[in-house]
């Protein structure tokens, strides 16, 4: 068989399971997210290893287009209108969780003896969530109100502190272990972020024009694509973060854009088959047996990062009068880790290569565990705050 045909029966077979996930989630209580990662892990590597060597060439890919599409949509969340609405919550609750996660996991490391370079990267890392995971429990349990918009809005931006500190720390601690030239390095970090923002306005800013031009009133799908390659090419071309580019694309556009009511929302429904090769591809990526090789560390950090996650959150509910009940659901549906986290882990790890292979041990068999467990935690603390939908309510879910 040549490989055309591979591709295309892969393809089929993987899309195929999203169908399937879809199935099995509306008969129980599992996230489609988790189905996928599971599906990915059995047909992986680590598992039944059935997938072609050839896919583990889209993985890039798929990543890079599934997460600018979801940074975009995450973006268009960030309109004056919601943030003078409940704005100042959402930023106060992101600081609060990015600190605190930061703070603990740092602490918590150092104190148990591990080197303050090893604590400084997994606290920054730590900080860094799974957009793609929260959107896509939000999107299958059609969730809608104040949570949820809070949640969404925590989301589009905490990963934006996350990349903030962890691109601080990394130069931070490039000048520490080589004692090389430190303002290159530092440079570079700040490059990152501030060329980001930069990057998603000057898109932006055209983009909210021409949308829903070429077609009265309605943007189309040709517009979404052009915005989604263009951006993720030049943020790779450029070495800037494609997701904080993306969220500030996508709220530039919601911002700017006039003439219809929901900017780019072609992406929508173009992003689910991504989506879907994009969780499987990614749970056939983890190797499962990495779990047994980091031991105390990866136990450690995983219940420092929960802790965070849960005393950021009633913190910053505390200091806003909301009730604690609230505070505490929001860190929970704070769990899930993938993607930004990998990012920040190759990223140390190439820069930091006498660091590589404990970074990479401890992120990859973590987030085996967040983003199975994490999905399951958004889909409980969306369900009970009572935001799950018509489609789930009527089930008595």
């Amino acid at each position: 068989m040549d490989n055309l045909a591979i591709i295309f029966l892969t393809i089929g077979v993987l899309l195929l399971l999203g169908v399937v996930t879809d199935f099995i989630g509306q008969r129980t209580r599992l996230p489609r997210v988790t189905l996928l990662l599971v599906f990915g892990i059995l047909i992986g590597p680590s598992g039944l290893s059935l997938l072609p060597d050839i896919s583990r060439q889209w993985f890039p890919f798929i990543s890079h287009l599934a997460l600018v599409m979801v940074g975009f949509l995450l973006g268009e969340k960030l309109t004056l209108s919601r943030l003078r609405e409940h704005g100042h919550s959402v930023i106060t609750i992101s600081l609060s969780v990015v600190v605190m996660t930061a703070v603990l996991v740092f602490f918590g490391l150092w104190l148990l003896g591990y080197s303050i370079e090893i604590a400084l990267l997994f606290a920054a890392i730590a900080t860094a969530t799974a957009p793609a995971a929260t959107a896509d429990v939000v999107q299958e349990l059609r969730a809608k109100g104040r949570f949820t918009d809070t949640l969404l809005g925590i989301v589009a931006i905490d990963d934006a502190w996350g990349l903030i500190l962890f691109s601080l720390v990394l130069a931070g601690t490039q000048i520490f272990l080589s004692n090389s030239a430190g303002t290159d390095v530092l440079l570079n970090g700040l490059w990152e972020v501030v060329g980001a923002l930069i990057l998603g306005i000057v898109l932006g800013a055209p983009m909210s024009y021409l949308s829903g031009r070429i077609r009265p009133d309605e943007p189309i799908a040709l517009e979404a694509l052009v915005v989604v390659f263009i951006c993720a090419g030049l943020a790779l071309w450029l070495n800037v973060s494609y997701l904080l580019a993306a969220i500030t694309m996508g709220a530039v556009v919601a911002n700017l854009a006039r003439h219809h009511t929901r900017p780019f929302h072609e992406i929508e429904n173009i992003e689910r088959p991504f989506m879907i090769l994009f969780f499987v591809l990614a749970g056939a990526s983890l190797e499962i047996a990495s779990i047994n090789t980091i031991g105390l560390l990866a136990i450690a950090y995983i219940l420092l990062r929960i802790a965070g996650r849960i005393a950021g959150t009633d913190l910053a509910c505390r200091l806003l009068h909301i009730k604690n009940r609230s505070g505490r659901l929001i860190g929970l549906a704070l769990m899930p880790q993938a993607g930004v986290a990998m990012g920040m882990a190759l990223a140390a790890s190439h820069r930091l290569p006498q660091l590589s292979s404990t970074i990479l041990s401890v992120v990859v068999a973590t987030t085996v565990i967040f983003e199975l467990l994490g999905p399951i935690l958004t889909r409980y603390a969306l369900l009970k705050a009572g935001e799950g939908g018509d489609l789930f309510t009527k089930k008595n879910v």
